[in-house]
C-alpha cells in the first residue's frame, strides 16, 4: 500500500482562490442589485444600483423618485429616456461615485463585510451576458474591463489591510 501526503493547507489556498465568475447564485449578494440598505447624499437607498443610478442628476426631487422604485432594475432604466435629467459630468465621475457606494456596502455595513473577506483570495469578476463589457465582463465572449470586480477585489485588500494594522 502506498501513502500519499495530501497537503491541505495548499488545497485550502487554492479554494480560496477560485474565480467568482459571476454575481449569482451563492454570491448574488456581491451585485449592485442585491437588497442593501445605502445612504447617499441624505437619501436612504434599498440597493447600490438605486443609488448609483440616482447620482446621475443633480435634481433631487428625481434622486428622491428613484429612492422609491419599485426595483433596481427600474432604476437601470430609469433615464433611457430622459438623458437631458443626467447630469453633465457624469463620465467623469461615475467611476468615483460607485467606489463611493461599494465602500458604503462592504465597508460600513458588517454582514457584507464579512462576506466579502470569506471569498478569500478569489478574483471577483461581473460576469453577464448582456455585454457591459465596462464594469463587467461578457461571458460570451470573455472581454471586458471589469471594473466592478477590480472595485470590489481593492476594497477587500482594504479591509485586510486596515485589519492588520489595528
Amino acid at each position: 500500500m502506498m501513502w500519499i501526503h495530501f497537503n491541505w493547507a495548499r488545497l485550502f489556498f487554492i479554494l480560496l482562490s477560485m474565480i467568482i465568475k459571476e454575481f449569482q447564485g451563492e454570491y448574488r449578494w456581491l451585485s449592485n442589485f442585491y437588497p442593501c440598505n445605502i445612504e447617499y447624499e441624505g437619501i436612504a437607498f434599498d440597493s447600490v444600483e438605486k443609488a448609483y443610478q440616482s447620482a446621475k442628476t443633480n435634481d433631487l426631487k428625481l434622486r428622491e423618485e428613484i429612492s422609491l422604485l419599485s426595483s433596481p432594475g427600474k432604476a437601470k432604466r430609469f433615464f433611457k429616456n430622459r438623458l437631458e435629467d443626467v447630469r453633465e459630468d457624469w463620465n467623469e465621475v461615475n467611476l468615483g461615485v460607485m467606489r463611493e457606494l461599494l465602500h458604503k456596502k462592504f465597508v460600513e455595513n458588517d454582514y457584507f463585510r464579512r462576506k466579502l473577506l470569506s471569498t478569500g483570495n478569489s478574483e471577483i469578476q461581473e460576469g453577464n451576458f448582456w455585454g457591459d463589457v465596462h464594469y463587467g465582463v461578457d461571458l460570451r465572449t470573455g472581454e471586458g474591463k471589469n471594473l466592478l470586480g477590480k472595485m470590489i477585489m481593492k476594497i477587500r485588500k482594504e479591509i485586510r489591510e486596515e485589519g492588520e494594522e489595528n
